[in-house]
């Protein structure tokens, strides 16, 4: 098993505060890593570059070791070094000699066992200390309301700083420019130490033990057992007790009561789904399944080759298509893509989603709203 280090960290904090016992057994999983994960890694080293160099910090540009630079990634961890720009600027209203830190290690292992992490921004300044995470990811909005892993990193930080700097309040902001969230959260030293002692001790104290009581939710989108995790099977098998032969013999208040389940449902069927194709190839029988060759398509052995052919004999191989919005803008530079291209973009509106009604998007008008008007 990975040294204690690993089974508590603040990145997985919301998982294991909800669902203690999952801890040690997610520590016992192979880490594996993703293109995701690399891609998010590449984007912090941009922006940790930029920022120390707007600090007047030596910092050597990692722009030519990066696996996944783009003209998007350069314009996000442009946006982020302007944003902790303004913020130190901010700062200076409440204090003389505020602390900008980029990657600072942070230590609160005194409320979880061996816990630490790495804060991407933090601003300390009397009255407010400001932790700033960035976020590249693009599937989940990430909020910073109670985010548990930046009251993590608060932590850490104030066991450092407090005292140094009169810290009264703590601003908590997740900086996700690709979905154009930039989340904003403040908590009192007090409140926030209350909490520490109160809830993050003592759940992290059961965690580390592999203790306490194993609960379903959306946490376990990212647990590493999630897909044979029985109360998360027990969760979800729950919806069986509807009746599913007609949809039109569900009342309102039964498919209100569905809707909130529908996507954990369906991401839990194809957890267990992935799980089993993985456990079948390395040898698992399962009564009454077998293992098949997929649908496959055709494709050339040498393209070039092809081409050569194609040309050869008189016709052009290759078909034109227009550079999308980031290739064309990574073509022209950002500046001459907006002087050239500005009045011709355009954002149309997207798909209708149902939601639930804490989501933050204003409400979009049905046709039966528009017929009423």
């Amino acid at each position: 098993m990975p040294g204690k280090h690993a089974v508590l960290s603040a990145s997985s904090s919301h998982r294991w505060l909800a669902c203690p016992p999952s801890a040690v057994l997610c520590a016992q999983e192979a880490n594996k890593s993703s293109p995701y994960a690399q891609q998010g890694t590449d984007a912090h080293s941009l922006c940790e570059h930029k920022v120390l160099k707007a600090l007047g910090r030596d910092s050597p540009d990692p722009t030519e070791n990066l696996d996944y630079f783009d003209a998007e990634m350069d314009d996000c961890s442009d946006q982020y070094c302007s944003y902790i720009s303004e913020q130190l600027q901010e700062a200076k209203k409440l204090c003389a000699d505020p602390q900008v830190l980029i990657e600072q290690r942070l230590d609160f292992s005194r409320w979880v066992p061996e816990g630490f992490g790495t804060g991407d921004c933090l601003i300390v300044a009397d009255k407010v200390l400001h932790i700033i995470d960035f976020k590249y990811g693009l599937g989940i909005l990430v909020e910073a309301d109670h985010n548990p892993q930046m009251m993590c990193y608060a932590l850490g930080a104030l066991d450092i700083y407090d005292g140094i700097y009169d810290i009264e309040e703590i601003k908590l902001t997740i900086f996700q420019p690709r979905r154009s969230n930039i989340s904003t959260w403040m908590i009192s030293k007090n409140d926030l130490l209350t909490w520490a002692e109160g809830t993050l001790k003592p759940t992290a104290e059961l965690a580390i033990k592999g203790e306490g009581d194993f609960h379903a939710g959306d946490h376990c989108q990212f647990c590493a057992v999630k897909a044979t995790c029985r109360k998360r099977a027990e969760y979800n098998l729950e919806l069986a007790k509807y009746d599913f032969e007609m949809p039109v013999n569900l009342d309102q208040t039964e498919i209100a009561a569905i809707l909130p389940r529908i996507d954990e449902l369906i991401a839990w069927a194809g957890d267990v789904k992935d799980f089993a194709l993985q456990s079948a190839l390395s040898g698992t029988q399962y009564p009454g399944f077998k293992i098949v060759e997929g649908r496959s398509t055709r494709r050339f052995t040498d393209e070039d080759a092809v081409a050569k052919v194609v040309t050869d004999n008189g016709f052009d191989p290759y078909e034109k298509k227009l550079l999308g919005i980031t290739a064309m803008t990574s073509l022209l530079g950002k500046k001459r893509f907006e002087e050239l291209l500005n009045g011709f973009i355009t954002k149309p509106p997207g798909k209708p989603t149902l939601v639930p009604d804490t989501d933050k998007r204003p409400v979009l008008n049905t046709a039966i709203e528009d017929f009423q008007e």
